[in-house]
């Protein structure tokens, strides 16, 4: 009880300077080692019930208990570079030269030029959606998809008769599934439910999103015809924000547009699906991608011109490890000191003794990280933080990996998208010159039915 205690309080702390906007790193480092260290002195007084566990599993002690937080950082940090970070880091560096080259920008133009043949404005903000959220498989940050798509479809939306605030809003949830294996949120997710990615994002993701995307686009399509109705004049007004520019093909031919596209051809196509016998892992698919576009480059290009340019690959995947990689970490770590102190296993016994069932604690859990996302600001903080957590409660509770880890994973990219203070809808705030106040009230709707046919798909297909 102690123990829950103190990490009740940590966690409030954490809270408080995260609303700050405190580096969520050091807030979970900071919160994961004062667990850890009030664990070794809890356990010195009989505050803990069992044995004291500080490290992962098959993970030797130091021999000295003070040192053993700092052996965690070690361990946790050298298996999560070489697996889930080098994906993460893979297919960031690929999506920035992707964008460098032109071939980004290529893609969305053909993608969102069939939209402007359609004459009904609802209907195409509605189609829009789709769009938008197949991009996001192959951009995976959902503030740079916005603004590249700021530049494409809502010239298009605005032309048509939508107003700015519509076009905006559905412009920030385009990216709210968070969908494919270049997400670290999905490849993360597809590690605790014990699956590689592509069968996570094929048999689990595709056939809750095809539920919840049709949801996303309808309730787009109603919500956003009402409040222009209710706003009048008010949904058109905009300040002056960020010029959206033309979009900048850097001379990049037609069939550049196919490049980003590669990699998930190649993980599907060597895979379980088609070719059993040769499988790829998304690391390996980035980089044969990687070459393709480097000889693509090369015949357009003097070599050195594009060797120069190519290091944006690896810095990309520089600033991924700074950026996402220790998140997880620190979110492990944080996750480490919560199990040290016995906290989860109160929380597991707790919970079941109100008489849960495996799907009351899906819904439980899903709408607490959704709550911890929206006052968060961030998709990545709480589920790097809590997904850890995910396997101790399946296992007590009697159900899959999968039926907990899937909704809360979407749910963190649905309650970020309702967010004010999250930098998808900053970048969209200031795109439009339109408050981050107003597009949240017009995404609020869509997000929350998204969120309920979330946990309703993954009790069908998980």
């Amino acid at each position: 009880m102690a123990g829950c205690i103190l990490s009740l309080l940590v966690t409030i702390f954490m809270v408080r300077y995260l609303l700050k906007h405190f580096k969520p790193q050091f807030v979970l480092f900071a919160g994961g080692l004062i667990l850890l260290f009030a664990a070794i002195i809890f356990s010195k007084f009989g505050l803990i019930d069992g044995a004291l566990k500080l490290l992962p599993n098959k993970v030797a002690s130091t021999g000295f208990e003070l040192f053993d937080p700092f052996k965690c950082i070690t361990a946790i940090m050298s298996s999560r570079v070489a697996g889930l970070g080098l994906i993460i880091m893979a297919a960031a560096g690929y999506a920035r030269y992707m964008s460098l080259i032109g071939a980004s920008a290529r893609m969305a133009d053909y993608l969102s030029k069939p939209l402007s043949r359609l004459n009904s404005p609802y209907l195409v903000l509605a189609l829009s959606y789709f769009v938008g959220q197949f991009m996001n498989v192959f951009i995976p940050s959902a503030s740079g998809l916005a603004m590249l798509l700021l530049v494409t479809m809502y010239p298009v939306l605005v032309r048509l008769g939508i107003s700015p605030l519509s076009a905006a809003a559905l412009i920030a949830t385009s990216g709210c599934l968070d969908l494919g294996p270049a997400s670290g949120n999905a490849n993360l997710a597809a590690k605790y439910a014990g699956l590689d990615t592509m069968s996570y994002f094929i048999s689990y993701q595709i056939p809750v999103s095809l539920l919840v995307a049709p949801t996303i686009a309808i309730l787009h399509f109603f919500v956003q015809r009402h409040y222009d109705k209710v706003d009048g004049d008010s949904a058109w007004v905009t300040t002056d924000g960020i010029e959206t520019k033309e979009l900048d093909f850097k001379g990049a031919p037609g069939f550049y547009a196919i490049l980003p596209v590669i990699p998930l051809v190649l993980l599907f196509i060597f895979s379980r699906y088609v070719f059993s016998g040769i499988k790829l892992d998304v690391p390996t698919a980035m980089f044969m991608s990687f070459m393709i576009a480097l000889v693509c480059e090369c015949l357009r290009h003097p070599p050195k011109e594009v060797f120069h340019k190519a290091m944006e690959f690896f810095d990309a995947m520089g600033k991924q490890f700074a950026r996402v990689v220790t998140l997880i970490v620190a979110g492990e770590i944080f996750a480490q000191g919560l199990m040290a102190t016995g906290t989860i296993q109160y929380l597991i016994e707790a919970t079941k003794g109100l008489g849960l069932t495996g799907i009351a604690v899906m819904v439980v859990l899903t709408i607490f990280i959704t709550i911890t996302a929206i006052v968060m600001g961030s998709g990545n903080a709480p589920f790097f933080a809590f997904s850890p957590l995910v396997p101790d409660f399946a296992r007590e509770f009697g159900v899959s990996s999968l039926l907990l880890i899937l909704p809360m994973q979407f749910a963190t990219s649905l309650g970020r998208t309702i967010s004010p203070i999250t930098s998808v809808i900053i970048a969209v705030s200031g795109g439009v010159g339109i408050s981050p106040f107003a597009i949240v009230k017009r995404t609020m709707i869509p997000m929350v039915g998204a969120l309920i046919v979330t946990m309703i798909a993954s009790a069908i297909f998980c």
